[in-house]
């Protein structure tokens, strides 16, 4: 009898008894009564052991059954049919898409994203989500960065702004926390791409089926709603002229030029909206991918290379004090380089032994040794010895951008290498933070740390602040480059606004033409621009042609000259 089936009882009247029990007689068996056929139970078919455990047979062609994907052994079961809210807020999405990114970016950024938010938090709610607090961050930061376009005129910062709230977006949705989780966490939306759209497609065919006209019955209102209001808003408008220009300027300027722009913008924003709810309802769990860590070395293969790099920075940092502390009279005194040439051939370096110090310290923690205690004590006391040699290196980076600021006056290139050597002293001493106080979180805090700065350096108007610094100089050394600053965007106005004549029209003659040619809808129109038009219509530069030959002045006291182009700058 197989193990997998248990013996049948034998019956009753075929018992011996029990002074016959254990008898060698021949006669003793042939004497018992034998079972009849139908007595003994059927044999159930023998079922192999793993085909038990699955509930179905084994292939009998042997063919192999596929294997998950890695993408789905990260992502939960598929999340049920998409409700109705978001469905609305996915077909808001799509319909402001088309109708108000057309015309440039603005307000209409952060009116177009409300809508995917709702729907994204409906679909994560029906999941059964929880509202967390990094969530909640991610997703508040995502909303703020997208001020930024309705503030600001500059493109560049705009564009950080806009690429930073997606992945801030992303990252509210999918909730990660370790390094790989948080970066690839910020691209996920994309995963999401297509499975939403037809997780969309599901669910509005499951509707239309289930409806039983009440969707027809829908939209013919919302079709009757429309033409009443063309036909009757048309009426209006040709009646009167002020209602006119409030109607105008309200509604979007739609014309049949435009269809395939605006259907291509309409697919984009029924797309995103749909897989920023899909992965709501269902997000990829990228802290899945585990990452092993290095073999641990011992100390002294481990301590010593970090022990010589230490040297090597005290070394530096001694002989930078004098600069920091000593200033143009003490490089003067001690180099046979210029002010300018100083400052621009360390800075640069300077920003490479940063970048390049935070990929030791990585490497070094990936091979740290982990023992004992004093391993660890021995790990914090090196990379905490390197993080602080490091902060000075970024101290004296910046001092050096300062001189060449002042030689040179501010750029956009200058302030944007300025602005990421200072966020890498941000990430310096989150690391320093995180060997005492633990490195749970220091992945989110370093990505936090990054929106904050994309964020401020939006709203602090880096090209109002290049007019400003460039318009003090001239006050101050009577020195300025106005082929360059009429090249900035139209938040530089306010400050360029305060030049001499000729200089301010010089400054503002191509600012005010592009301003001029400029018609775009208030939704598309930043507060910088409109600010640019007041001061301008108050007092409009004088436009001749002409007027502006010669417009860069000198470069100030021969003390501080330097070369006269600067070719790390190409802005």
């Amino acid at each position: 009898m197989s193990d997998h089936t248990p013996e049948s009882p034998r019956p009753a009247d075929a018992t011996e008894p029990s002074g016959r029990a254990g008898t060698s007689e021949p006669d003793a068996l042939s004497k018992a009564p034998q079972p009849e056929p139908h007595d003994t139970a059927p044999e159930p078919p023998r079922v192999p052991v793993y085909a038990q455990r699955q509930g179905q047979q084994p292939d009998p062609w042997g063919r192999v059954s596929p294997q998950p994907s890695a993408l789905s052994t990260l992502r939960p079961a598929a999340p049920a049919a998409i409700g109705g809210a978001t469905l609305g807020c996915v077909a808001a999405t799509a319909v402001l898409s088309a109708l108000l990114l057309g015309d440039g970016l603005g307000l209409n950024a952060l009116i177009v994203a409300v809508p995917a938010t709702l729907g994204a938090f409906f679909a994560a709610r029906t999941a059964g989500r929880r509202l967390r607090p990094w969530t909640a961050f991610w997703a508040v930061g995502g909303l703020a960065l997208l001020a930024v376009p309705a503030l600001r005129d500059a493109g560049w910062p705009v564009f950080l702004a806009i690429v930073s709230a997606v992945g801030l977006g992303s990252l509210a949705l999918h909730g990660n926390r370790s390094w790989l989780g948080v970066f690839l966490g910020s691209l996920g939306l994309f995963s999401s791409m297509a499975d939403g759209l037809a997780w969309g497609g599901r669910g509005v065919r499951a509707r239309m089926e289930g409806s039983r006209g009440r969707l027809g019955v829908v939209l013919r209102s919302v079709a009757v709603a429309v033409v009443l209001l063309i036909v009757f808003g048309a009426l209006f408008a040709s009646a009167d002229a002020a209602f006119a220009d409030v109607l105008g300027s309200l509604m979007p300027d739609v014309s049949v030029g435009d269809s395939p722009w605006r259907f291509l913008l309409f697919a984009v924003g029924l797309v995103g909206a749909l897989a920023a709810a899909y992965a709501a309802a269902a997000p990829v769990r990228w802290d899945g991918i585990t990452v092993r860590r290095g073999k641990a070395r011992g100390r002294l293969e481990w301590a010593l290379p970090l022990i010589v790099l230490n040297a090597l920075f005290a070394v530096f940092i001694a002989v930078q004090l004098t600069v920091l502390l000593g200033g143009y009279d003490k490089v003067m005194a001690t180099t046979d380089l210029s002010y300018s040439a100083y400052a621009r051939q360390g800075f640069w370096q300077l920003l490479w032994a940063t970048v390049l110090t935070l990929l030791v310290i990585a490497l070094a923690l990936r091979w740290a040794p982990r023992g004992r205690g004093s391993d660890r004590t021995l790990v914090r006391a090196v990379l905490g010895v390197l993080c602080l040699l490091t902060l000075i290196v970024v101290a004296s980076a910046l001092r050096r951008m300062d001189l060449y600021v002042d030689a040179y006056g501010l750029t956009r290139l200058r302030i944007s290498v300025a602005a990421v050597e200072l966020w890498l002293g941000v990430v310096l001493v989150l690391i320093m933070a995180a060997g005492v106080f633990g490195a749970r979180m220091l992945p989110r805090a370093v990505a936090a740390s990054a929106a904050v700065g994309v964020l401020a350096f939006g709203l602090v108007s880096p090209d109002g602040l290049i007019a400003e610094q460039n318009v003090q100089r001239y006050r101050d050394h009577h020195s300025i480059d106005i082929d360059y600053l009429r090249g900035l965007s139209a938040d530089a106005v306010p400050a360029l606004d305060t030049l001499p004549e000729p200089l301010r029209s010089c400054a503002l003659r191509d600012i005010e033409r592009s301003l001029r040619s400029d018609d775009a809808p208030w939704y598309a129109t930043s507060w910088g621009e409109s600010r640019a038009r007041d001061i301008l219509r108050k007092r409009t530069p004088d436009l001749r042609a002409g007027s502006c030959d010669g417009s860069r002045t000198g470069t100030g006291g021969t003390d501080r000259d330097g070369d006269e182009s600067d070719p790390y700058d190409p802005y």
